[in-house]
């Protein structure tokens, strides 16, 4: 065999030597990969979630009840509205369910003013609250 031959012979040696170990790492490896319209839909859904979730909680704090009550309390309702779009999505989703909560309860009839008074309150210094400790 000649030198040029030889080496032809090795190098091709080589690199299907080199094929055959890495191709079934490559497979595997792609096996772990998301695939881009699974990331696509989980975060169109989580920006779904948070822009729903948005609305329950400025829905609530729209309200000429829960106005006047942060008025009373020495609250900006302007400032409150603006703090709630700076909440991480874990914080909005807990919040949304309680604004949902004195919705369903106001709508019933099942709070008295001066029980949603309160309740706005506490969910307004929760937002502030929130809002100083992620600052």
């Amino acid at each position: 065999m000649s030198c040029h031959s030889r080496k032809f012979v090795s190098t091709t040696l080589v690199f299907s030597m080199t094929f055959l170990f890495l191709t079934p790492q490559v497979v595997a490896a792609n096996d772990h990969l998301v695939k881009a319209a699974e990331l696509h839909q989980a975060l169109l859904a989580a920006s779904q979630a948070r822009m729903a979730n948005l609305a329950k909680i400025q829905r609530v704090f729209a309200t000429e009840t829960a106005r006047k009550a942060l008025r009373t309390a020495g609250m900006d309702p302007v400032k409150i509205e603006k703090a709630v779009p700076l909440l991480d999505n874990e914080e909005l989703g807990r919040l949304a369910a309680r604004a949902e909560k004195i919705q369903n309860d106001v709508a019933a009839g099942a709070l008295s003013n001066q029980e949603i008074t309160y309740i706005i309150i506490a969910l307004a210094t929760a937002v502030l609250i929130l809002v100083i400790v992620a600052a």
